[in-house]
């Protein structure tokens, strides 16, 4: 009986240990380029890979928030499978939102891949 139950403990220590694993993140440079509000606004090009440091200012429904950073607001769309897991947050904690712009002729929203609190 004592086999069994020390086999069911190192089972559980090892799935434990293999789902700590599945939300790490890197944390090192990255090739996608920092961007503001304003220039994503004014110059992005639709699918733009890039990276925003500011904060969520609001939850406006499902999916959709507005970020802002200190040149301008724009609406930004993450999934919940997205945000930081276990991890709450405000409107005052400084984030970073790495993701692409969905640009066209009636709106501009930041898809987000990415959450990761400062």
């Amino acid at each position: 009986m004592k086999k069994h139950t020390i086999h069911a403990f190192a089972l559980a220590a090892l799935l434990s240990a293999g789902s700590t694993a599945a939300f790490a993140q890197y944390t090192g440079p990255s090739s996608i380029p920092q961007s503001t509000v304003k220039q994503l606004i004014d110059s992005g090009t639709d699918d733009q890979k890039a990276i925003l440091k500011g904060r969520i200012v609001s939850h406006d429904g499902k999916k959709h928030y507005t970020f802002e950073d200190s040149t301008g607001r724009m609406s930004v769309e993450i999934s919940d499978k997205r945000m930081p897991a276990g991890q709450a947050f405000d409107d005052k904690r400084q984030v970073e939102l790495t993701g692409e712009l969905d640009k066209d002729r009636n709106k501009v929203e930041f898809d987000v891949d990415s959450v990761r609190l400062l």
